[in-house]
């Protein structure tokens, strides 16, 4: 028996982001980050404190696995909590030195992962369909 999926967007973009993220998982597995994690430190890399809330928006997570995760990047010391300075009222997270260090070292590995992509599905059509899914999620976005 034969199971179509082939024809579903929803199946290719998850098949595309697993290929993508298992790649990625392997580079990052060398510092005991998960893509996860990377994607918070690298959102905190902005040297902005972001709330909770914020944070998992722009992480793609949902809040009470963005606070989790959180707390275990507190608990290494990649990252720490102060008050938002807009809002004394309101906690945000930041990069810590220690946070910053490790975005660095890992650099390098993201980057050649990238360049593996890029070699594999071809560096035009590479930054065309980045370019097209960003385009895809912002009008999905409005729908």
């Amino acid at each position: 028996m034969t199971i179509a999926l082939g024809d579903s967007l929803a199946y290719l973009l998850s098949r595309a982001e697993r290929g993508v993220n298992r790649g990625l998982a392997a580079v990052l597995a060398a510092e005991g980050v998960t893509v996860e994690q990377w994607r918070i430190l690298q959102a905190l890399s902005d040297g902005c404190g972001h709330s909770m809330g914020d944070l998992a928006a722009a992480v793609l997570m949902p809040h009470p696995t963005v606070t989790k995760a959180v707390d275990r990047l507190v608990d290494a010391a990649l990252v720490y909590r102060g008050h938002d300075p807009a809002d004394r009222r309101r906690v945000a997270a930041y990069l810590s030195d220690r946070g910053r260090d490790l975005l660095a070292r890992l650099q390098g590995g993201i980057a050649e992962h990238h360049r593996l992509v890029a070699a594999a599905y071809g560096a035009e059509d590479t930054e065309r369909l980045m370019r097209d899914l960003d385009r895809l999620a912002r009008c999905l976005d409005e729908l």
